[in-house]
This record gives C-alpha cells, sequence and structure tokens, in this order.
C-alpha cells in the first residue's frame, strides 16, 4: 500500500483540483442530485448519535479477536490477532464516511444490499439505519469478527444477514438468491484482479439503475489500476 505520506499528497492534489461541491456547472442531473441532496446534507440524523456511541465503546474494548485475513492486508497491523479497540480505530470507516452512506442509503432507498467487509459492523450500521426496509447482506472474513458485528447491530436494533467466508467463496452461491443488487459497498482484498472481479461479478447481478460504491481506491497502485478501469467502463 501507499505510505501515509504519499496519500496525503494524493489527498492535497484532490482538494486543490477537485470541481465545485455545491453542484453548480454540473450538467449531469444524477451527480448534481448526489451533490445538493446528499454529500451536501448537513443534518445531524439521530442515528448518527446511537452509531458513534457505539463506536467510542468499540474503541475501549481490549477483548482480542481472531482474524483471517483474506485479502491484502491489513494497512495497520499483520498480526493473528487483533484489539477490537484496535480494529475500531484503524480498520472502521470514519464518521464522516459511514453518515455518507447512511445519507446515500437513506436517499436512494435500495431493497437489497451487498456490502464485502463488514469489519465492526460500523458501515453495516450506518446502511442498515439509513435503508430500514431493504435485506443487507454483509461479508466478513473472520468469524470472531462477524460474530462480534452481528453483536453490534443487535445493540442497534439493526438487521443484516451476515455470512463468513471468502468473498470469493460466497458471492457464487450468495448473488444467485438475491433478487437484483440496488447498492453495494465493496471494502476488502485491495488488489486489482479481485477488486475488478467482483465489479464484474456484481454488475452481472445489479439493477439497472444501481449504486456500486468501491473504497480506499487510493490504497496501491493496484487499487488506482482498478478504479481506472471500473470508471471508464460505460
Amino acid at each position: 500500500m501507499y505510505s501515509p505520506f504519499r496519500l496525503a499528497g494524493k489527498y492535497l492534489h484532490y482538494y486543490l483540483t477537485a470541481s465545485n461541491g455545491k453542484g453548480h456547472g454540473v450538467h449531469s442531473p444524477f451527480v448534481f442530485d448526489f451533490i445538493t441532496r446528499v454529500l451536501n446534507d448537513r443534518q445531524l440524523y439521530p442515528a448518527y448519535a446511537s452509531i458513534e456511541a457505539l463506536r467510542h465503546r468499540l474503541r475501549r474494548d481490549p477483548a482480542l479477536l481472531e482474524i483471517h485475513d483474506l485479502g491484502a492486508g491489513s494497512s495497520y497491523r499483520t498480526a493473528h490477532t487483533r484489539s477490537v479497540a484496535d480494529i475500531a480505530r484503524y480498520a472502521a470507516k470514519p464518521p464522516r464516511l459511514g453518515q455518507l452512506l447512511f445519507r446515500i442509503a437513506r436517499h436512494y432507498q435500495p431493497a437489497t444490499i451487498l456490502e464485502l467487509g463488514t469489519s465492526l459492523g460500523i458501515s453495516t450500521a450506518y446502511l442498515a439505519a439509513g435503508a430500514p426496509q431493504a435485506r443487507v447482506h454483509s461479508i466478513e472474513g473472520a468469524p470472531a469478527v462477524a460474530a462480534m458485528a452481528q453483536a453490534n447491530l443487535r445493540s442497534l436494533n439493526l438487521d443484516a444477514s451476515l455470512i463468513t467466508g471468502s468473498f470469493d467463496d460466497i458471492l457464487p452461491s450468495l448473488l444467485p438468491t438475491l433478487p437484483s443488487i440496488d447498492f453495494a459497498f465493496v471494502d476488502g482484498n485491495h488488489r486489482r484482479e479481485p477488486t475488478l472481479h467482483y465489479f464484474e461479478t456484481i454488475l452481472h447481478h445489479a439493477a439497472r439503475p444501481s449504486i456500486l460504491i468501491f473504497d480506499d481506491i487510493h490504497w496501491s497502485a493496484e487499487m488506482e489500476a482498478a478504479w481506472t478501469v471500473i470508471k471508464n467502463d460505460p
């Protein structure tokens, strides 16, 4: 993966070159609607407080969980055990991104949501809270982490189907059993070929229209190469 210094440089380049953030001059109706009604929605929804209270508790939890790393590895640890606090601090999506997922789900109200990479369930909780009528299916490679995520969702009175195993093993049997995917959040196995494989597999089962979100596109040169292919797909 890129070093923190390299990532900071990439973010600075984005910050200096990004287009207007208020939607002025945007011709795509979808993008204009997304910027004005989702990206720039500053409302503090009640779900934020309860999910962030959970995050705060997890950040103080010293319990150790066994990790089965099936992807490109953690950017912070390579050990086979990690504390809940460590995972919550470094692997869970930060509040601003979790809350963006909530707003996207709330605005578009997808019926079927697929998440690749549950971790402790923070992002899963934001998705489930944003679209409470949706069927949320999330895949996590580490059984101990998945069990913790399930308990976390129950503590918030949120419902999601958590499946344990590798994405490659689960997707071929899971996708044919689901309705068309309206919303997918891909956050795991940060390598070029697996990411493109997940994109093509999900696209084959996606509704028209649908929303596919890929996290960590600047995690490494491989992820940037995968994102170049994805964003150029018609």
